[in-house]
């Protein structure tokens, strides 16, 4: 037996998925859930075979939910997203609902899902491309979503101080303790204000507004000074794009 967890804050678009579900043989609905923190809950507990997910949701989106799971199931969208971001799911082989949906193309959906073999992983490495590339909702620009065993915290982003390059994460650098996050340093270069955080290294993106002072460090190399003592180092590019913006 299959088990789905349908992710959606209207109810009448759950109520739709209940009733397309009704005489699908081996599935199960295991839970129904009215936001984000609902759906990590719930996959956690149950860990489902798929989830039909809206994106647009309170509290936290879709795309937030997604980062916070370790283990993504078999995803299909079912949401209103623009046109732009459909073309982001179908160039990563993740399928979608657009709202309003007939009977017919939900069964696209799932005979797609079904026709996946037991031992196909491209769906979760798919999601995670979808995660990394697709374009950021406003949501994301300003605030950063993690979670720590099952505590979920949303960090505005004006209480980052940097960020640091972590393996296959990042770590989220506030005043008074650190998150870790899997995304990668460019997708933060992507999203963050240029005018409000400078990528100074490869491994390291700052929040300007902690900057001190720029100090040498050995001949023709340099490090940032922040408000903390923390020292970020410099690139030569980075060095001299950074003199540039602050006119020096």
């Amino acid at each position: 037996m299959k088990k789905i967890v349908i992710i959606d804050d209207e109810p009448l678009a759950r109520s739709i998925v209940m009733e397309y579900l009704q005489n699908l043989a081996n599935v199960e609905v295991v839970a129904e859930c009215n936001n984000g923190y609902e759906g990590v809950k719930a996959i956690m507990i149950h860990k489902p075979d798929l989830i039909f997910l809206d994106i647009q949701m309170p509290k936290i989106n879709g795309f937030e939910m997604l980062e916070l799971i370790d283990t993504i199931p078999s995803v299909i969208f079912a949401t209103a997203f623009d046109e732009y971001a459909i073309k982001a799911f179908e160039a990563n082989a993740v399928d979608y609902l657009l709202k309003p949906f007939s009977k017919e193309r939900f069964d696209v959906a799932i005979n797609k899902w079904l026709s996946k073999t037991e031992d196909d992983k491209s769906s979760e490495k798919n999601i995670y491309n979808l995660l990394e590339n697709t374009t950021k909702q406003n949501d994301e620009k300003n605030r950063i979503v993690v979670k720590t065993n099952s505590e979920i915290t949303i960090v505005p982003v004006s209480d980052v101080v940097y960020i640091e390059a972590y393996d296959d994460y990042v770590k989220i650098f506030t005043k008074d303790t650190y998150y870790l996050k899997k995304k990668t340093m460019n997708y933060y270069e992507q999203v963050l204000d240029p005018a409000k955080f400078f990528r100074a290294h490869r491994s390291y993106i700052f929040n300007l507004q902690h900057l001190t002072r720029i100090e040498p460090l050995e001949k023709n190399s340099h490090v940032v000074l922040l408000k903390s003592g923390k020292k970020i180092p410099l690139s030569r590019p980075s060095y001299s794009k950074l003199k540039s913006m602050l006119g020096i």
